[in-house]
């Protein structure tokens, strides 16, 4: 498949709400595909489509335990809290700290367009939330609690 080129913060397409999927297409599995590529590409832990510049409901996420696609997903059930780092690949070279629910439950449709439900605690809840925000034209920015804070390299700490 293809990397795509990942929309940068300042991108107007990253402010927008996407639009419901209602079939699949061979169009929507080659995005799908293209966005897993993409989120493994650029070591990220997961790409909702407007990063991609598509305004579809679609978020493919991967912390470690293989990767999830989620068809216009909603969360259904929030709990609990966590507060750390969150930094996102539309927003390079940055960080900041973020409160997010710890457990969340997510409705979504599969590649089959059938419905599940998928439960996450900590990073994947994290995940979740993130990237679903996207889908309605929210970053993370807008949450941060202390700031963007600039990504050090390795060589920059020693």
């Amino acid at each position: 498949m293809a990397i795509r080129e990942v929309r940068e913060i300042g991108d107007e397409i990253l402010t927008k709400k996407c639009k419901e999927v209602t079939k699949m297409t061979l169009r929507t599995r080659v995005l799908i595909e293209d966005m897993l590529d993409t989120m493994y590409e650029k070591f990220g832990v997961g790409l909702a489509a407007p990063q991609v510049g598509v305004l579809k409901n679609i978020v493919v996420i991967d912390v470690g335990e293989g990767p999830i696609v989620l068809i216009n997903p909603e969360i259904i059930e929030a709990d609990g809290e966590q507060t750390g780092e969150e930094g996102c690949l539309s927003v390079p070279g940055k960080w900041g700290i973020v409160t997010r629910p710890d457990h969340v439950k997510v409705r979504a449709l599969n590649e089959e367009m059938e419905e599940f439900e998928i439960e996450g605690e900590g990073l994947l809840a994290r995940a979740f939330c993130h990237e679903i925000d996207h889908l309605s034209g929210d970053l993370y920015v807008n949450k941060v609690e202390d700031g963007l804070h600039d990504v050090q390299t390795e060589e920059e700490e020693e």
